[in-house]
């Protein structure tokens, strides 16, 4: 293998793992949102230099951890505020 080519796979793999963490770690913020935008960045880099698919993947497991984070965050928000009426 290349030293290219294996940096560029290097890129990809490491941003499936941070979208994997991302998801994974959802109920805390701090995690999360680091690790996904981590995901997404190290992602959109791998797929724009190789097309990787580890990249593609971490791309869409970074986007999905920091909207599941959103969501919980902000639905709890509503609850508790629908709560206090």
């Amino acid at each position: 293998m290349e030293k290219g080519t294996q940096n560029k796979s290097t890129l990809g793999i490491a941003s499936l793992v941070l979208g994997i963490i991302s998801v994974i770690t959802n109920l805390f913020w701090y995690m999360t949102i680091p690790t996904g935008i981590l995901a997404i960045i190290f992602g959109v880099k791998s797929v724009k230099k190789s097309g990787s698919n580890c990249g593609k993947a971490g791309l869409v497991t970074g986007i999905v951890g920091i909207a599941l984070c959103v969501f919980i965050y902000v639905s709890l928000i509503l609850i508790l505020l629908l709560a206090s009426l």
